[in-house]
């Protein structure tokens, strides 16, 4: 889509996976906007020649160090931030959690991951990256699930 002034458009691609176990949602604290310290779940920016599904298994094990299994897609959010007129595309999956590999370097700007009740994240909302964060774990813990085949790569 082109602008007035030949520019072409563009939104943010991003990917967030929803990982519960015994209850508790794997969350991630990060910097956002260089000091402040927010939650977010384990969510990045789609790579070139890389799946929706493909970005989310690496972007949780990147902001995590766990290993998991895409068991549905739960959705597609798009969220323009108020300050700068940025626009985010997001697709959420839901995850069963696999293994965790300590020794994972976590991405830069990721302080921890760190597993939150869903009371205790709603509890957090001043900390919340954007509302896509309870908007996504409020639709997967709605029952919402979409089979993975929903979504096609087509190379």
């Amino acid at each position: 889509m082109s602008r007035i002034d030949g520019s072409c458009w563009q939104p943010d691609v991003t990917v967030a996976t929803v990982v519960v176990r015994d209850g508790r949602l794997l969350m991630v604290e990060e910097y956002a906007g260089g000091d402040r310290l927010v939650l977010n779940q384990p969510a990045g920016h789609l790579e070139p020649d890389e799946s929706l599904a493909q970005a989310a298994l690496r972007e949780t094990r990147e902001e995590t160090g766990w290993d998991v299994e895409l068991t549905a897609f739960i959705g597609a959010y798009q969220w323009k931030v108020p300050d700068n007129g940025r626009h985010y595309l997001r697709f959420a999956f839901a995850a069963a959690p696999l293994r965790h590999d300590p020794g994972v370097r976590l991405d830069d700007g990721i302080e921890r991951a760190i597993w939150l009740t869903p009371d205790e994240l709603q509890a957090e909302r001043a900390r919340w990256r954007s509302p896509m964060v309870w908007q996504v774990a409020s639709d997967f813990l709605a029952g919402r699930r979409y089979p993975l085949s929903l979504l096609q790569h087509v190379a």
